[in-house]
């Protein structure tokens, strides 16, 4: 007995849709009206091998948003008929344009067949496709069809066979559009749940997009009033930050995942495209250009950074040093003043200052993202990737590691493959974060000149990247071996971005940053003040000691200096003495406690409130120590927080241990080398 499927034929107005309905069906159809409107219902049978075709042909739309009523009809077709598959009939040689429907359909989670028509004529345009390769990237098979020409028919109606037959969806491409909306995507999504018939129908994901995009039809279905309040807030929040209507980023994220598939798998043997943006891109994301540009920009940004950083970091540097001055003025000596002084105002203020810097990072890091250049650079960085058994993609996750590890390996579930997300979460600790700022612009300047600073920044910095990338093919060719899953690298218009946009960027991870200060480091602070402060060594064990003298003791008899002490053989193969150890320790809880528990140490030796900390660690270390520091820090032991998110993201202690370890091992074998090495070469 013949098995009965029903197939829609969705496509764009002369995608040649017709000539392909008619190629399958012949004579056999016939002709109606949609009920209650004046569209026509085309519809029309085929017996194929053991099927029982019926073809309906939608009418021609370019996107699936409810503007028209063509669009409406097509739409509420694939969601209330549930259609056995859909065929999406596509201009070949019109790609990018005709792809966009097919993203939709994608979104839609339906049983999807992409039907290039007219390859013919896209062959005299000069256009080649590695079909193999954007069926991957699609997710959806694709069939090469002449529609006028009935070539291809046979070998489409059996792919729609095979389709009908698996019964059910599997799990397509969820496209990425970026942290802002999805953020508010994921608020939306989560009330939505709570309407049960709704969500199931239609997806909550697929509602939550259509009510960001002001969709009517999808408005009018009777949502809770807490649900429209929600999107209403959404809405605004994003018209502020993108200064543009949700509907028209998305639908720009949309043709930036579609520009992504094309560049990846599409060759054009004859220059067809002349739009500003792809001259642009065929600098910026060229084979010869793109990495050396990539390189240069991140250069100049870590030496502005610095240049532009280095002025309110020293007024704010004199705001601490004048308030402890008032502080020991009018409190007497003892505990409380040893602790507002030489534990929060040195351990909370020493890392308080480097805020500027921060910002100035941020800010740098939200124009590249807001213009559309770093997906370009992710792009870029793809080549290299693939090469280490990842995708282009995982390098997003890596450069949102710029800013803090945590959303960072949040950001790796964009990552469908579980081998991939793996990996990636496992060297992002290897990008320097905004809490390793403070360390570099610590050290950096106390002992490099002005004019290295930057270049010393940018080594640390590009140091990481290349770190990540030999542990991740390193991962890739052990434990973690198996096939790379294809992905898109979305390349989204280029936009001028808005200066509301790149200020609160900044400031919501500025905000993070002072937040952590004000919680996280301030009671580390406290605590690392009393480890450094406490025991007292006996007043005999003092006796005839002068004061720096009587300080060293009391550092050396504390409780953190015993751990420092203990340390010790172990770090100095390193170059570190037991006041580094301890700070080593005190950057657990979060690394930036590094700097606080070494402002707090060279607070109990303090002579002179005009020595800065640069000058105190200038006057004990050499810069080839210096540089260890920072490499070790750069390396080892990811934060408390980094590690909790690892084991919740992998869903195992067994990675977010291995992390710790591994990363802290290599730190250690890397610092002896490079420590060894130099004190050699000095020698």
């Amino acid at each position: 007995m013949a098995k009965k499927i029903t197939i829609a034929l969705a496509g764009n107005p002369n995608s040649g849709k017709t000539t392909i309905f008619n190629a399958i069906t012949g004579a056999h159809q016939h002709v109606g009206n949609y009920p209650g409107v004046t569209v026509e219902k085309k519809e029309g049978f085929r017996k194929y091998k053991d099927y029982e075709m019926s073809i309906v042909d939608l009418p021609g739309t370019y996107s699936l948003t409810a503007y028209s009523i063509e669009e409406i009809i097509a739409r509420n077709f694939v969601i209330d008929e549930h259609p056995d598959v859909v065929i999406d009939v596509i201009d070949a040689s019109n790609i990018e344009r005709n792809l966009y429907l097919a993203v939709q359909l994608m979104e839609m989670n339906v049983p999807l067949v992409l039907a290039f028509n007219m390859t013919d004529v896209a062959q005299q345009k000069g256009l080649r496709f590695d079909i193999e390769k954007l069926s991957k990237l699609l997710n959806s098979p694709i069939v090469q069809t002449v529609g006028n020409k009935s070539q291809g028919i046979d070998e489409l109606l059996d792919t729609v066979s095979k389709m009908a037959d698996q019964g059910k969806v599997a799990k397509l491409y969820t496209l990425y559009y970026g942290k802002e909306i999805e953020d508010e995507l994921a608020k939306i999504e989560k009330l939505l749940n709570s309407e049960h018939k709704l969500a199931e129908k239609y997806g909550a994901r697929w509602l939550a997009l259509k009510l960001l995009e002001q969709d009517k039809e999808v408005l009018d279905k009777g949502h809770k009033s807490e649900v429209l309040e929600a999107v209403l807030r959404s809405v605004k929040h994003l018209r502020k930050i993108f200064g543009d209507e949700p509907e028209i980023v998305i639908a720009d994220r949309r043709y930036g995942f579609i520009s992504g598939a094309c560049q990846e798998a599409i060759e054009s043997t004859i220059e067809t495209r002349h739009s500003r943006s792809d001259m642009i891109d065929a600098v910026l994301t060229s084979k010869t250009f793109g990495l050396p540009i990539f390189i240069g920009l991140m250069y100049i940004v870590f030496d502005l950074v610095f240049q532009l950083g280095k002025w309110p970091m020293e007024w704010m540097e004199g705001a601490f040093a004048y308030l402890a001055g008032v502080i020991t003025n009018i409190l007497p000596g003892g505990i409380i003043q040893s602790l507002l002084v030489d534990g929060i105002i040195a351990g909370v203020g020493g890392v308080v200052i480097f805020l500027p810097n921060i910002l100035l990072l941020f800010m740098a890091i939200a124009i590249l993202e807001d213009t559309g250049y770093m997906a370009r650079a992710a792009f870029v960085m793809d080549r290299i990737m693939h090469k280490i058994g990842l995708h282009g993609k995982s390098f997003i996750p890596m450069l949102i590691g710029f800013g803090c590890s945590i959303p960072a390996i949040m950001a790796t579930r964009i990552l469908e493959n579980r081998r991939n997300r793996i990996v990636t979460i496992f060297v992002i600790p290897l990008m320097s974060c905004g809490a390793k700022l403070p360390i570099y612009a610590l050290i950096i300047p106390a002992f490099f000149a002005q004019k290295l600073q930057g270049p010393m920044m940018f080594l640390i910095y590009f140091t990481g990247i290349i770190l990540a990338i030999i542990c991740a093919k390193i991962l890739r060719i052990t434990v973690l071996r198996g096939e790379t899953t294809a992905f898109v690298m979305e390349l989204p218009p280029y936009r001028v971005p808005t200066v509301r946009s790149v200020l609160i960027h900044m400031w919501q991870r500025g905000w993070m940053y002072l937040r952590k200060a004000g919680t996280i480091i301030l009671g580390a602070s406290i605590v690392l003040w009393a480890l450094s402060s406490f025991p007292k060594p006996a007043d005999e064990k003092l006796e005839g000691m002068n004061e720096q003298q009587t300080r060293q003791v009391e550092l050396r008899d504390s409780a953190i200096g015993r751990i420092g002490a203990t340390l010790e053989p172990v770090v100095r193969p390193l170059g570190f003495d037991y006041k580094i150890a301890t700070a080593l320790i005190g950057a657990t809880p979060a690394k930036e406690l590094f700097v606080a528990q070494m402002g707090i140490v060279y607070a109990l030796g303090e002579d002179d409130d005009s020595s800065t900390l640069r000058t105190k660690l200038r006057q004990d270390y050499s810069p080839l120590q210096g540089f260890c520091i920072m490499l070790f820090c750069l390396i080892s032991t990811p934060c408390v927080a980094t590690v909790a998110i690892t084991k919740a993201e992998t869903g195992r202690w067994k990675w977010a241990l291995a992390q710790w370890g591994t990363l802290t091992a290599v730190a250690y074998f890397l610092t002896f080398l490079v420590y060894q090495i130099g004190t050699l070469l000095s020698g």
